[in-house]
C-alpha cells in the first residue's frame, strides 16, 4: 500500500491573510519542510520537525473546524509527494481548496479543483534561480500567481515576467505583495497605479492583525 502519511507542522483555523480568499475563515494545513531558503521567509519554523500524520488524521482534524475553505501551505507542501493525494481528498470532502507553492516544484499533478497560488521568486528573494518555468503553461484561470516584491529591481523584474508570459491572461489573478519590512507598501502601490498594471496589490492581513504569530 502506498504511504500517504505526511509530516505536518500545524493545522489551525484563522482568517486567510492573502490571495483571492483574503479575509475568509480558513483552515491552514502547514506541511513541514522546504528545499528553498528565501531571505524573507517568515515560516522557518516549518523547515524541520513536525508530526507524522496519516491522511485520515489530517482530514479528521480539518473536519473538526467545520470549515468551508482550506489552504495547504508550508514550507513547500509539494516537496512531500503525499501532498498530491491529500489535496484530492480535501476536494472530495467538499472543501474549497487552495495550495500555496513556490515556483520551484512541478504543479502538473495537482488536482484541477485546487486553486494553485504560484509564488514566483524574485531576484531579491535569493531563490529566483529555482523558478520552474515549465509551470507557467499549466496555469489556468482557477490559479493565481504571486510576486513578493523586495525592491524596485524586483518590481521591474516582476513587471517583465507579467508581460513576457502574459500572466494576467493565463491566471485568474496576479498578486503583487510588498516584502514585509523591506519594501514600502505605499511606494509599491504607487508604482502599480503609475504603470497601470493588471495586477492586484495586496497586504498580508495576518501580519497586520496578529504580527504574523504562529497559529494565525
Amino acid at each position: 500500500m502506498t504511504d500517504t502519511s505526511l509530516r505536518i507542522t500545524e493545522i489551525f483555523y484563522s482568517l486567510q491573510g492573502e490571495a483571492l480568499t483574503v479575509g475568509l475563515p480558513t483552515v491552514f494545513v502547514r506541511l513541514t519542510g522546504c528545499p528553498l531558503r528565501c531571505q524573507y521567509c517568515d515560516t522557518e519554523y516549518a523547515f524541520h520537525g513536525g508530526e507524522r500524520l496519516t491522511q485520515a488524521q489530517v482530514l479528521e482534524q480539518v473536519a473538526a473546524f467545520s470549515p468551508r475553505y482550506i489552504c495547504v501551505t508550508g514550507g513547500e507542501p509539494l516537496a512531500q509527494p503525499s501532498c498530491i493525494p491529500l489535496l484530492s481528498a480535501l476536494c472530495d470532502a467538499g472543501y474549497q481548496v487552495s495550495l500555496e507553492t513556490s515556483g520551484a516544484m512541478p504543479i502538473d499533478k495537482v488536482d484541477a479543483r485546487v486553486s494553485r497560488v504560484l509564488d514566483l521568486k524574485t531576484p531579491d528573494s535569493a531563490e529566483s534561480s529555482r523558478n520552474l518555468w515549465d509551470n507557467i503553461p499549466l496555469l489556468t484561470k482557477h490559479d493565481q500567481v504571486k510576486f513578493v516584491i523586495c525592491s524596485r529591481r524586483d518590481y521591474d523584474w516582476a513587471r517583465l515576467q507579467l508581460d513576457q508570459y502574459r500572466l494576467n491572461e493565463r491566471a485568474g489573478e496576479v498578486l503583487f505583495s510588498p516584502s514585509f519590512g523591506q519594501q514600502n507598501a505605499t511606494e509599491l502601490a504607487d508604482w502599480i497605479v503609475q504603470d497601470n498594471l493588471p495586477v492586484r496589490f495586496q497586504l498580508q492581513l495576518h501580519k497586520l492583525l496578529w504580527n504574523d504569530e504562529p497559529g494565525h
